[in-house]
């Protein structure tokens, strides 16, 4: 982790701390990040919508992970972020990637309406969804579900199992701990029907630890 005095040294800017992380974005949507940083922020004084309220953490955390799941998004996807929080990835995607059809849920209701406050405040194109994921799922089909510190692996999936038929493939966000937690889903049973891989695998920026990227999609007999 960084300390205080690792952090004070920093980046002010965020177009240099992202193009430090290797993310090249408009500087139109360098704009849109910067004011999403800074309402989710605002917010975050009332509610508790993020632990990442640095810049540091905005851009090695919340914009990193973002940009590594971008990269595995085919144009125009239909996109569906579950416990999307205070908006990561799914606002982020949307800001990054304007092509991709996104859609973000979140079942507490306060933090949704949060998140759509920022959605019409910054001109997103963007669905909310104040419930769980599986209602969504009863009413929408989507490409992709993507999802970042929801859940262990196995209450994803067990929240999951009966609506497989709604949407193709599952993204997954995790740390180190991801090898155990496919252990134990599998000794549940529950990826009898499923096959799991590792879509990606990248360092967080000035700390070096490592994140994943899973990749779930259904097996189909």
């Amino acid at each position: 982790m960084t300390d205080d005095s690792t952090a004070s040294e920093y980046t002010t800017d965020l177009a240099t701390a992202l193009r430090e992380s290797g993310i090249e974005l408009a500087d139109e949507q360098i704009e849109l990040l910067d004011q999403y940083r800074d309402l989710l922020w605002k917010w975050n004084e009332q509610l508790n919508l993020t632990r990442h309220t640095t810049l540091e953490k905005f851009v090695t955390r919340d914009m990193v992970d973002s940009w590594e799941l971008a990269k595995l998004l085919g144009k125009r996807e239909r996109i569906l972020d579950i416990g999307t929080g205070g908006g990561v990835p799914g606002l982020v995607l949307a800001i990054c990637r304007p092509d991709l059809r996104v859609s973000v849920c979140e079942s507490v209701l306060k933090k949704a309406k949060v998140v759509e406050a920022i959605v019409v405040e910054l001109g997103l194109s963007v669905s909310v969804y104040a419930c769980r994921a599986e209602e969504v799922l009863e009413l929408q089909t989507f490409d992709t579900l993507v999802a970042r510190g929801v859940a262990a692996l196995a209450k994803i999936l067990r929240w999951l199992e009966p609506h497989w038929n709604a949407f193709d493939r599952l993204l997954l966000i995790k740390g180190r701990k991801w090898v155990e937690e496919r252990g134990e889903a599998r000794h549940v049973g529950l990826l009898k029907k499923l096959e799991l891989r590792k879509a990606a695998t990248y360092l967080t920026p000035r700390t070096d630890a490592e994140s994943v990227i899973l990749s779930i999609t259904h097996v189909k007999k």
